[in-house]
Formats: structure tokens, sequence, C-alpha cells
């Protein structure tokens, strides 16, 4: 049987049998991923032994997947079972990210195809609101962090009202004082409509939404994501412009619980309150 191969390689020849450039070596060797076995102290020239191979052939193939070095690190200094873990939660953050992304285009296809027709599917409709009591706290978040801020925010509301006896349903709102974008964050207020005797507490805030008129669409929970939830938001906004009347904040009107109900189900009215006329 021939004996292993145990002396210690050049960079090239590294680069060569683990399929990663002098470039890409020298950059983990910096960021600990994958120092070589021995520097000369004299020249500095980097050795590597075999049995790193193996190592340098996992980053590879996990830096093809665009993984960023720091999670790479994360998976390999993690056991087996772990890393495993950590590669699969890695891989279904990408391909939720990509379910997004495929969406927006979606979207976006959509509104430069159908330039000159009517872009949505959602009629407007008007409703009368009368003076509400809500508990209400106010969160700064990007795109990204809407929806945990809106459920921590509600799980907050609810966690002070129930104690105190207040009644209230599934209803919640989520108003927008500012737009969210992916790339900034914006001030939303968090609101659960309620009767009952309350006080408030800390940042939570107890007030009376006044009565209003309300322009508003309904929106299934299929179709509550971002960004097929942008056609309701034109739908309503153009509404509010073709009649010319002053309009607040647009909000979205929660109305059932997400696990009680069918994707076509109705779920939300995106809003916006308006002046009579």
């Amino acid at each position: 049987m021939e004996a292993p191969d145990t002396r210690p390689l050049t960079i090239g020849e590294f680069g060569r049998r683990s399929g990663l450039s002098v470039k890409a070596l020298r950059l983990y060797d910096l960021s600990g991923l994958l120092p070589p076995d021995h520097v000369d102290p004299a020249s500095g020239y980097r050795r590597y032994a075999p049995e790193q191979l193996d190592r340098a052939r996992l980053i590879s193939l996990l830096r093809r997947l665009d993984m960023p070095l720091a999670v790479v690190a994360e998976v390999l200094a993690a056991g087996e079972d772990e890393a495993l873990v950590r590669l699969d939660r890695w891989w279904a953050a990408q391909e939720e990210s990509m379910q997004a992304r495929r969406g927006t285009l979606e979207w976006l296809r959509g509104r430069l195809a159908r330039a000159d027709e009517p872009r949505h599917s959602h009629p407007v409709l008007r409703r009368a609101v009368p003076d509400t009591k809500v508990a209400a706290l106010r969160r700064e978040t990007d795109q990204q962090g809407l929806v945990e801020a809106i459920r921590a925010g509600e799980w907050e509301l609810r966690e002070h009202l129930a104690p105190a006896g207040a009644r209230t349903t599934a209803e919640h709102w989520v108003i927008f004082q500012s737009f969210v974008t992916p790339d900034s964050e914006a001030e939303v207020e968090v609101c659960v409509p309620f009767t009952g005797p309350v006080e408030p507490a800390g940042r939570i805030a107890i007030r009376v939404e006044a009565a209003h008129e309300e322009a508003y669409t309904v929106v299934t929970r299929d179709d509550c994501w971002y960004p097929r939830i942008m056609h309701a938001y034109d739908a309503v906004e153009e509404h509010i412009a073709a009649t010319g009347v002053p309009a607040g904040p647009a909000r979205e009107v929660y109305i059932a619980c997400w696990g009680d109900i069918q994707g076509t189900d109705p779920f939300v009215y995106v809003a916006q309150p308006v002046a009579n006329g």
C-alpha cells in the first residue's frame, strides 16, 4: 500500500488541490479560517499540511454558496450535527430572501408591463370608524424587522391589557408615521383597540382615536406579504388622489388571527383616514 503524502505543500500547490486561489488563501489566513501549517520566519513563505485539504475544500464549497466568512467559521467550528443544523438554517434564510426578491421582481414586472392598465384588483371602499380607545406604543423599524416589530408590539400591549380586565378582539392596527424601507428605519405605532378602564404604563400610551371616515381595501392572508400588499397600497393611494381629499397616515388594520383563517380569507385592511367629501 502506498504511504500517504505527508510532505508540506506550497501555497500554489495547496491552492490547486483545494480549489482556492492564492488570494483567497491569504484572506483565510488573515481571518483565521485557514492558517498555514508553517510560515518561514525569514521569508514569510507559507506551507500547508496535506491534512488541511479537507477543511480547505469545505471552505471552498461553502464560499461557492456565497456564505459569509463569519458563518463559514461558525459551521466549521461546530460539531458534525450542529454544523448541519447551522448550514440548513442559513440556507433556509437564503431561500426566504430569494423568495422575497422574486416577489419584488414579479411586482416590478407587473408595474412595468401594465403601465397603461389598472395595476391592482383591490376595490376601495369607505367606512365610518367611531371613536376608539386604544393602547398604543411606537417602535422604530426597517422593512426587514417590521413583522417582528408588529408581533412584539401587539404582544406587549395585550400583556398590559389582559391583567387590567380590558376586553379586546383579534383586531390590532399598525399606523405608519413615515415610510418603512429596506434601507432606513421609520416610526410605526402599534395599537390594540379595547374597552374597559386601563391606565398607561411606561411607553404604553392609552388614547382615543377620533372618529373618522376611512378609505380601505381588503387584503387576504396570502396577499399580505411584501411586495404583494403594495398593490393594495397603490389602490388606496390612487383612490385618494382621484377624490382629491386630504388623508391621514396609512395604516394596516388586522381583523383576524393568522392561524384561525385560510389563505384566501380577509386578513387585513390597508387603509387611510380621509376627510369627509
